[in-house]
């Protein structure tokens, strides 16, 4: 199969300092004069950066590609030099097949026109012909959901109406290579699932997509193939779902499955009992950094008792990636022990599957003992670990094969009953 994309050690170098002021005094002129002729000016200082590093990658006609990485990472980038906004330091990009591009809102209007002879506009840029315009005009209109608006400047347009308009023009044109980026997250949750099945229905012809984008559920239900950027180079390029993975493990999530204390004085605790240590663990013991929302995932904590005293034991506080509190779990079966022995405790708190949202979970680990009915926290660590949880896309989970987000901070997997009744 033919190569719709051949990009060739591709780099991009962006200077960063200050420009020369657009006027400035006589006096200034006269100083600038001046030194130059003594030869005390200093030069202007301006530093470089590569948003690109070689970058090399081919694309196949009909294949999905999916674009993942940070912000920063030179994603954006990447896309503007393929759509030939930008040009290459080094390097160069083979583009076979007609283009359509969705990469900033509003990207290719003219702001004064409306959007009707925006389509107009964008289609003869295409090399399309009018007719051919005007048949796939009323798809357009419809698809976009603005037809009241439709001869209303675009300059006037909010940016989600402008998101709607553009996806449906770079859609319907008939591009054969389409290339968005992640402005589909202006859109509402409506506007992005008829945007993906449009994307599939897109790929299904034949036709090359490469979408870049921080969605991961998405990512993984519509792309065939990954490409992970991270400071401007390739890290992994792969299947989607172990590109993936990697990708949340990475430390630019900023999770931390482990904590531990190297000795009694510098652990948290007190006389009675000492924290150890605090991990996220798989159902093989290991520590992870990442979870599949549809499996179990255990937070394990190690304390040390000193003396003989009141029963203690181990209670988790669970949080989302803004700090609202999902729940708080204690382990009721080791709470109404009169007392415990000296010695080294291992505690594990299953979540189940199918219960937490995606994104970064962090967990507050304590020993505890109780005084009925009040609980005194002996040992605790706030936001002790943190993992972050993602949705494959699968079908399987419980958002099945939807990509938009589900509030709330736990999402369970309920069973559901339908009866017909007529």
């Amino acid at each position: 199969m033919a190569y719709a994309i051949e990009a060739n050690e591709l780099s991009k170098r962006y200077r960063i300092g200050q420009m020369q002021a657009a006027y400035g005094t006589l006096r200034d002129s006269v100083t600038r004069a001046t030194m130059r002729f003594t030869g005390k000016e200093e030069p202007a200082k301006r530093e470089e950066i590569w948003a690109l590093r070689d970058v090399s990658f081919n694309v196949r006609e009909g294949e999905v590609l999916g674009i993942i990485g940070r912000n920063g990472a030179g994603k954006s980038t990447l896309l503007k030099i393929l759509t030939r906004i930008t040009t290459p330091t080094t390097g160069r990009a083979i583009i076979r097949g007609r283009v359509g591009s969705l990469l900033e809102v509003g990207t290719g209007f003219n702001s004064e026109l409306t959007g009707r002879e925006n389509v107009f506009l964008n289609g003869s840029i295409l090399g399309m012909k009018r007719r051919e315009i005007q048949q796939k005009l009323p798809d357009i209109i419809e698809f976009s959901g603005i037809d009241k608006f439709i001869d209303t400047p675009v300059k006037r347009y909010s940016s989600g109406m402008a998101v709607r308009l553009a996806f449906a023009v770079a859609a319907h044109l008939e591009p054969e290579i389409l290339l968005v980026d992640e402005v589909l997250a202006v859109g509402d949750a409506e506007f992005q699932q008829r945007s993906l099945g449009r994307m599939e229905d897109f790929s299904g012809t034949g036709r090359t997509v490469v979408f870049v984008s921080h969605n991961m559920q998405t990512i993984n239900q519509l792309c065939n193939r990954v490409i992970w950027i991270d400071d401007g180079t390739i890290m992994q390029d792969g299947d989607p779902s172990q590109v993936v993975t990697q990708y949340l493990q990475s430390a630019s999530f900023e999770t931390g499955a482990h904590i531990s204390w190297p000795d009694d004085e510098s652990a948290p605790g007190d006389d009675l009992v000492r924290l150890l240590s605090v991990r996220v663990v798989d159902e093989d013991g290991d520590t992870v950094e990442t979870s599949d929302v549809r499996e179990p995932v255990g937070i394990e904590m190690r304390y040390r008792v000193l003396n003989e005293g009141p029963g203690v034991f181990a209670k988790i506080r669970v949080l989302d990636s803004r700090g609202g509190i999902a729940f708080n779990a204690l382990d009721t079966e080791s709470h109404g022990n009169r007392s415990s022995a000296p010695g080294i405790y291992e505690s594990t708190a299953w979540l189940p599957a199918n219960l937490l949202a995606e994104g970064t979970t962090k967990v507050d680990a304590a020993i505890c003992t109780l005084r009925a009915p009040k609980l005194h926290q002996r040992a605790a660590r706030y936001e002790a670990v943190s993992f972050a949880v993602f949705d494959p896309g699968d079908g399987d989970s419980a958002k099945g094969l939807f990509t938009g987000q589900l509030t709330g901070v736990v999402r369970p997997r309920l069973d559901w009953t339908v009866n017909r009744i007529e």
